[in-house]
């Protein structure tokens, strides 16, 4: 009988003692990290938004939204390194709180007949300073899982971390351009860009002072931990991920810019944002569904098959001529988006040289928003000058470049 209970009690503590990813982030982690990257994904969109609204130019508000993108591009992949060498806190602190500055006084700037120039060089240093949120959180929970589970076990954890993380970036990617065009219907074409200030001060703040920012490298000079060298990211496995990620970016850019112009046509734009969310149900339900995918459905067979899917039904984009059509033909792709961001993470996460985590994540966040960047700006100019059936094809060109990706990874995962 006591030996029993002994038994019973042991079974008990080990159940106890099973370790759980959300009790060892905490639960306030994650909707704080959910919130913090709000203003990453309302950024582009926004100051769109401003500048079209403050100076009456498309051609102008697409260019400034573009150099958000370029800033990323060139500064987002060394806020990641920094994040590595010195701990994400620090990072955070100062990018958030720059970030906040370069919002507001863009706001102001806006309506002030100061040149053109000094927006663009604004949206710049807004681009260069936007803190890496969402990378820097897989980093984070990739080095919990490192650190608290089973070999054996990681790999499981890691992709439904991945994920949960990928249906979070299209919660606020689809709902972030809905935001913003409620706030400047409702309000003033600013206060989208003010709101995103506000939010990376509180929340973005509020991410870097939660105690898993102690998850990454140790702060001091002395016990920094040790990285593969710079050389190591320069290869087919790490950057393969970052291109399909450049063309889910590219995709975003693309699907919201011509979707808005197929809106316009039939005289309901501020429609634009409900009928877009119609892609992040598809896309968050089968994202967070990654899961539960056997482990014989690899990582490179899954990014093959979802990239297919996105392909072929962004190919049907231009064939659509009513709102309902636009709104179903969405749901199918959103079934393709979701579990081909999820892998792309996944093997990020696989594939991160030493010490390089944050680094890698930053470059595929980076990736993202370059792409949707660049391809709002090129977008709106096709959809102002040739209508929105040619804008339609642009998705369809972002998608391919998505599984062009995934093929060159395959084919890097066989060698």
């Amino acid at each position: 009988m006591h030996t029993t209970l002994v038994e019973t009690d042991t079974s008990a503590r080990a159940a106890v003692r099973r370790p759980s990813l959300i009790r060892e982030a905490g639960y306030a982690y994650f909707p704080v990290a959910l919130v913090a990257r709000l203003p990453f994904a309302m950024m582009v969109v926004g100051i769109l938004t401003l500048v079209v609204s403050a100076r009456g130019s498309l051609a102008l508000g697409g260019v400034t939204s573009a150099m958000t993108g370029l800033g990323t591009a060139l500064v987002g992949p060394l806020l990641g390194a920094a994040a590595d060498r010195f701990g994400q806190r620090r990072v955070l602190l100062v990018a958030g709180t720059v970030n906040s500055v370069l919002l507001v006084t863009m706001a102001g700037l806006a309506f002030t007949p100061v040149p053109d120039a000094a927006l663009l060089a604004v949206a710049f240093f807004i681009g260069a300073s936007m803190p890496q949120v969402a990378p820097l959180s897989r980093s984070r929970l990739v080095a919990i899982i490192g650190r608290v589970y089973p070999r054996d076990r990681r790999t499981t954890v890691v992709n439904g971390a991945m994920a949960y993380e990928s249906a979070a970036d299209e919660i606020v990617f689809v709902f972030g351009p809905v935001i913003v065009g409620l706030l400047a219907t409702t309000m003033t074409p600013a206060a989208p860009v003010i709101g995103a200030a506000v939010l990376a001060l509180v929340f973005v703040t509020a991410f870097a002072l939660h105690p898993t920012a102690a998850a990454g490298p140790a702060r001091g000079a002395a016990d920094r931990p040790a990285q593969a060298p710079v050389r190591d990211l320069v290869r087919v496995r790490v950057l393969a991920p970052v291109a399909g990620a450049l063309g889910m970016g590219l995709f975003f850019g693309a699907m919201l810019t011509s979707l808005t112009a197929f809106m316009a046509e039939r005289g309901v734009p501020e429609q634009a944002g409900l009928v877009y969310g119609a892609m992040g149900i598809g896309s968050a339900a089968l994202a967070l569904g990654v899961a539960l995918f056997p482990a014989r459905f690899s990582l490179s067979a899954r990014w093959l098959t979802f990239a297919a899917v996105l392909v072929a039904g962004a190919l049907a984009l231009p064939l659509v001529d009513s709102v309902t059509g636009m709104a179903l033909c969405l749901l199918v792709i959103g079934v393709g988006i979701g579990p081909t961001l999820v892998t792309q993470y996944s093997l990020a996460a696989a594939f991160s040289p030493l010490g390089r985590s944050a680094t890698v994540m930053t470059m595929l966040g980076s990736g993202v928003v370059v792409g949707q960047s660049a391809a709002s700006a090129v977008t709106g100019i096709v959809a102002d000058t040739l209508g929105a059936s040619v804008a339609l094809l642009a998705p369809a060109v972002a998608a391919a470049v998505v599984l062009g990706a995934g093929v060159v990874n395959a084919a890097a995962a066989r060698r």
